[in-house]
């Protein structure tokens, strides 16, 4: 298999080549996703290249702080797709999946396109110049890598967004996906100026009344099987409307069921406005919540996952609990 650094300078030399490139990330985008594209628009344009940030959603307003000044980020509709159109290159970011590029993917495809991500490889996997390495802590981790080749000099105004890439997918450096290296990397962008202080209050140290009164909701639901280590929390479209919640609002919320002692299986129930229902997974022990969520056409990693299964909220609840059960019970045994 080739090597991922070596990979990396390959597209390093693609970036630097174009005029303009179109980055995007996953839907509903995280730390991770909206760290790496702020901090490689950054990057493109201290080295002379356009960048323009497209995505199916928008980047949640806690993580707004770390784009480029100046550095657009249209309508992905209208203005968006012009941006598409116009440039050379189209930059995939933590995500090899084209179901989670949302609408955008016919638009992205039809441009030679760049992947970058830390997901395990998909038989399905897009990109024409790809790297995917599952050992990076975060997609943050392979941008940094890219950054930092040959010498390649790191300012603050990428530092940041790195940190928050991976702050967000090590759980704050507590999930098994921290290595020593990701303390490495870490250390170099405090020394690039990073303030660890700001990074907390920016992400974690304000909380609107709206997250208050969704929590509230959220644990009022709180199940845990009882005869299984296996815990879960529903929210319905009457809470996120009745509350006035937004994405941002939902963020962590999966993590009161995981935190519940003896738990080794969490999971947040959501109903989206079209009926479906998203399900998100998170592990504690040995059982590997990708394959759970991969039974219903999701993925991710084996402590986190995500999966958007066609059903109402309390058919996708039979389905997907009796599916947990039969796996969490098995490796019970």
């Amino acid at each position: 298999m080739t090597d991922p650094r070596a990979r990396l300078a390959e597209i390093r030399e693609l970036l630097l080549s174009s005029s303009e490139v179109v980055l995007s990330t996953h839907l509903n985008p995280d730390g991770d996703g909206a760290g790496s594209e702020a901090a490689l628009a950054h990057w493109l344009r201290r080295h002379g290249v356009g960048a323009r940030i497209v995505n199916a959603s928008r980047i949640p307003d806690n993580f707004s702080f770390l784009l480029p000044e100046g550095v657009p980020v249209p309508d992905p509709w209208t203005e968006g797709r012009r941006a598409i159109e116009n440039a050379d290159l189209s930059v995939v970011l933590d995500t090899s999946e084209r179901t989670r590029l949302g609408d955008l993917w016919d638009d992205l495809r039809r441009k030679r396109m760049v992947v970058i991500d830390h997901h395990p490889p998909d038989p399905e996997a897009i990109g024409d110049v790809a790297v995917r390495d599952p050992t990076a802590c975060a997609t943050g981790e392979l941008i940094y890598d890219l950054i930092t080749l040959e010498g390649g000099e790191l300012e603050l105004a990428e530092a940041r967004p790195l940190y928050v890439a991976l702050v967000s997918d090590t759980g704050s450096f507590r999930f098994s996906n921290t290595t020593p290296r990701t303390h490495e990397i870490a250390a170099r962008l405090l020394e690039c100026g990073v303030d660890p202080t700001e990074m907390y209050r920016r992400l974690f140290g304000r909380m609107t009344m709206s997250r208050v009164e969704l929590l509230q909701r959220a644990l009022g639901t709180l199940q845990r099987d009882p005869d299984l280590p296996v815990a879960w929390i529903v929210i319905t479209q009457e809470d996120m409307q009745e509350t006035g919640a937004d994405t941002e609002d939902r963020e962590g919320l999966v993590e009161y069921a995981r935190r519940l002692e003896g738990v080794e299986v969490a999971m947040l129930f959501r109903e989206l406005p079209d009926g479906r229902t998203k399900v998100s997974f998170r592990s504690n022990g040995e059982t590997d919540v990708s394959k759970l969520a991969k039974a219903f056409q999701g993925g991710g990693h084996d402590k986190a996952a995500g999966a958007l299964v066609n059903l109402p909220m309390n058919e996708a609840l039979d389905a997907v609990l009796a599916e947990v059960r039969a796996v969490v019970g098995s490796d019970t045994l």
